[in-house]
């Protein structure tokens, strides 16, 4: 559904009648196409004390193929600021986190990248632990007041351990990224697997994704398509000739299958005889009531939908391997599992415990398995379902995010795509909030 006030405000009479109420100013977004794959401008690489990883970052800054530069001032406005606090330690050291970017922050161009660079806070060190910390708080706070699209982000790296953030940067300083703000996102050392080709990294793989008849799921088996993968795509038999027409128009495997069924992760594996590169749980349903009003036949088929098959499948197919070493497991979360939302007592349960699935299964199943697994956790996306919300809410939905907007299934779908990538693999045990920005929630 069109976003009327987003319109408006993109006019002149529009922005200035906003200005003059206090009306937020949401700005149109750079998102992926054929003609903006990567931003227009340059790159800013900016570090904050002593840094042992200079020379490396600044290598693989430059190989995203934007222009790198190490002076502000320069004829073009940065795209992209890249900011590395690896080195700050101290509480003083803060001090150079705000002397590298308060003189540039205005120059940066709208709709831009900025991403601060930092490590895991030391359980041994508290001074060190609370510098990184802060940087937390920071970048948080930086998003929420930078407005014209731009996005901010925490990296978290291990020491010394560039190499492993090459996708997590190539997203983050891209187009791709733009509904992604506010958020911390940290790496492992896992070295990451090769890309022959980062136009089309899942070239040779093989994905699943549940849902995929329409709404998200489509976007999602429509960006790994995109990415090169061979997709296969699921939804309840209910939906088979929406899902055929779908599978038909990215050149995949549509399988009519319901998630919940005793015997879904026989047939999942039945029908990836070479087995699964990357699993995308996407199928969900809501049945909304106030829990004093909510009967138990509202409550379980939202817990067996979005949560309990998610967990029965998952287990069976790491345990068959099913899911090739290497492999990726995206799983959906939401925002309401993070905040918690009225009226959906039983949603916000099933996607915290999404949430609760990664956090504990990630370390494991790439130990086991050698299988990465992360969340997705969206904010207020456009789809038919918000389009049904009455007006109000709907519009309060959209601009309770830095960015003032709502989201599209693009968003979800292209973060999905990056957590799928072979070089992603130091990417593990992250819930990614896909919400702008929400004003609600941690």
């Amino acid at each position: 559904m069109a976003d009327r006030y987003l319109h408006v405000t993109g006019t002149a009479p529009g922005r200035f009648l906003t200005r003059k109420l206090g009306l937020p100013q949401p700005a149109r977004l750079r998102r992926w196409t054929l003609e903006t794959q990567s931003l227009d401008g340059p790159l800013l690489h900016l570090t904050a004390g002593d840094s042992s990883v200079t020379d490396e970052l600044a290598a693989l800054l430059a190989a995203t193929g934007l222009p790198v530069t190490d002076r502000a001032g320069t004829a073009a406005r940065p795209a992209g600021i890249v900011l590395d606090a690896t080195a700050v330690a101290t509480a003083a050291g803060l001090g150079d986190v705000h002397a590298a970017l308060h003189p540039v922050i205005r120059s940066s161009a709208p709709g831009g990248r900025i991403v601060v660079l930092g490590v895991r806070p030391s359980a041994d060190d508290h001074h060190q632990a609370a510098a990184q910390q802060a940087l937390e708080g920071f970048v948080r706070s930086l998003g929420k007041e930078i407005g014209r699209g731009t996005t901010v982000q925490l990296l978290r790296i291990t020491p010394g351990a560039v190499a492993p953030a090459e996708s997590t940067l190539r997203f983050l300083l891209s187009p791709r990224s733009a509904y992604v703000s506010g958020q911390v996102v940290e790496l492992t050392g896992a070295a990451p697997d090769p890309v022959t080709d980062w136009a089309a990294p899942l070239t040779g793989r093989t994905a699943l994704v549940t849902g995929a008849a329409r709404g998200i799921g489509a976007s999602v088996a429509s960006v790994l398509a995109r990415d090169g993968a061979q997709v296969i795509c699921l939804d309840i038999p209910q939906s088979a000739d929406e899902l055929k027409r779908t599978a038909e128009r990215l050149g995949a495997t549509a399988l009519p299958l319901d998630i919940t069924a005793d015997d879904a992760a026989e047939r999942i594996a039945a029908a990836a005889p070479a087995g699964l590169d990357i699993l995308v749980h996407n199928a969900g349903i809501t049945r909304d009531r106030r829990l004093a009003n909510m009967p138990a036949d509202r409550w379980a088929p939202v817990i067996e939908v979005n949560l309990d098959s998610v967990l029965r499948t998952t287990d069976a197919l790491l345990t068959s391997g099913t899911v090739n070493r290497g492999g990726r497991i995206v799983a959906t979360a939401s925002i309401a599992g993070i905040a918690g939302n009225n009226g959906q007592t039983n949603y916000a349960a099933s996607k915290a415990g999404i949430i609760g699935l990664v956090r504990s299964l990630a370390p494991r199943a790439a130990a086991d398995h050698g299988v990465t697994v992360n969340a997705v956790a969206p904010g207020f996306i456009e789809t038919k379902m918000t389009a049904a919300v009455p007006l109000f809410i709907r519009e309060v939905g959209r601009r309770m995010n830095s960015l003032s907007q709502g989201g599209l299934p693009v968003d979800v779908a292209e973060t999905t795509a990056w957590f799928a990538q072979p070089a992603s693999t130091a990417v593990n045990g992250q819930v990614v909030r896909v919400c702008g920005q929400s004003l609600l929630g941690a």
